[in-house]
């Protein structure tokens, strides 16, 4: 199936240069965590914007294949936190389209949006690290 691998520089304190393939990310916690300089997003937000933005393309792509014009789409993506993770992650979908093609367009993307079948799935994690000259 094959693999994919992103990249993470620190760049001091909280701040990390994430790349992923042709493009760049700054990452870093708000000013309001100390060290933090607010030059992106946190983490949890990126995982919050990796899930909302997976599911309106496997929304769109749903649309295409069901035939449904979309007048427009909006998906919000809200997550408990609970301790040092999510216990739970809601999407909210507002669709542009009749009311009874909104199930059927939420059913078919959920079959095919990579994040949330990641996490509802749950995956085998794994985690090795190497010393590099000090």
């Amino acid at each position: 199936m094959g693999q994919k691998t992103v990249h993470s520089v620190s760049r001091g304190a909280w701040l990390s240069e994430v790349s992923m393939g042709e493009f760049d990310m700054l990452v870093d916690e708000p000013e309001s965590v100390p060290g933090g300089t607010n030059q992106g997003p946190n983490p949890t937000s990126v995982l919050l914007g990796s899930v909302a933005s997976c599911f309106t393309l496997a929304l769109s792509w749903s649309a295409r294949k069901l035939d449904v014009e979309l007048a427009h789409l909006l998906v919000d993506v809200t997550g408990t936190y609970d301790g040092p993770k999510f216990s739970s992650i809601h999407i909210e979908a507002e669709i542009g389209c009749a009311p009874e093609m909104v199930e059927p367009l939420i059913a078919e993307a959920r079959k095919v949006c990579y994040v949330t079948n990641t996490i509802a799935g749950g995956v085998d994690l794994s985690f090795s690290g190497t010393a590099h000259g000090s």
